[in-house]
């Protein structure tokens, strides 16, 4: 099953999109933060009403306003750890095989076809990372690994854009990766019984239709079991929490001389099953 949030005439509403794209069938539910919480979305599901259009209305992301901010993994593929590391060893380098955590804040996500904020004057180095987002549709606290796939509502495509300047000038994650504009989301949640569990789902990114990045989910360094059981051993994880499982390698930043992004350019994310997320720097 396809989950959207789309707007129509003005409201917010939340859907099942039909497996062709062309059409959303309304569910009873306010919002997805809500559906996902109630923990019954076979029985919302069956409520759901008539199809309209997709080209009526406007898509939103799955999840516009997450209840917390995104957890995610970095340098999490091996190729990227590298070019990381070469772009600014101080700032990337990475000398035991442990799971790097930083969380990005999420004002408001930006929808498929939106616009990625660009921050002149502030941002000089932008950059792109397309990565594949774990959605959990239920509180998770001491999971075990063989465990994690039933803890997952579904996933998504989240570009992580980064503001490289500001990432390393701070020797943090967290300012330079959760500026407005920053967390492009969608086109939709694939709930999980249609992934078969760990997703093993080609991901890439494009810009101005050039392919930059291209790999497989399945080559993470921590798996999403293995990141769940570590998490978990010490923190609760409520229903809804977004999991952006880290980027391969590609980025901007990767690049002899770096390619950063500039207003105008058009950033395609696309994961196999779930569609491509398309937005514009502006």
């Amino acid at each position: 099953m396809k989950l959207v949030t789309y707007l129509q005439s003005g409201a917010e509403r939340v859907g099942i999109l039909r497996s062709d794209g062309a059409a959303v069938r309304p569910l009873p539910c306010p919002d997805m933060n809500t559906l996902i919480e109630s923990g019954n979305l076979a029985d919302i599901a069956a409520r759901a009403g008539e199809e309209i259009p997709l080209e009526t209305v406007t898509l939103l992301p799955p999840i516009p306003r997450p209840r917390q901010d995104i957890v995610c993994l970095g340098m999490n593929y091996k190729a990227h750890l590298e070019e990381a590391a070469g772009y600014d060893a101080g700032a990337f380098a990475k000398e035991k095989p442990v799971a790097v955590y930083f969380s990005k804040r999420v004002t408001e996500a930006v929808p498929p076809e939106g616009f990625i904020q660009s921050h002149p004057g502030l941002v000089e180095r932008l950059d792109y990372e397309a990565e594949l987002a774990v959605i959990l549709g239920k509180a998770a606290r001491n999971v075990r690994a063989a465990e994690a796939g039933e803890y997952i509502f579904g996933y998504t495509i989240v570009n992580d854009v980064s503001a490289r300047d500001v990432q390393t000038g701070h020797k943090q994650w967290y300012f330079g990766k959760s500026l407005d504009g920053f967390t492009p989301m969608g086109p939709c949640i694939v709930t999980a019984e249609e992934i078969p569990f760990p997703p093993a789902l080609a991901i890439s990114a494009r810009v101005n239709g050039e392919t930059r990045q291209e790999a497989s989910t399945a080559w993470l360094i921590n798996s999403i079991a293995e990141v769940l059981e570590e998490l978990t051993a010490g923190m609760t994880l409520l229903p809804g929490t977004i999991i952006a499982t880290g980027t391969p390698a590609g980025v901007g930043m990767g690049f002899d001389p770096p390619r950063f992004l500039k207003p105008g350019d058009v950033v395609e994310c696309e994961i196999e099953g779930i569609g491509v997320l398309r937005n514009t720097v502006k």
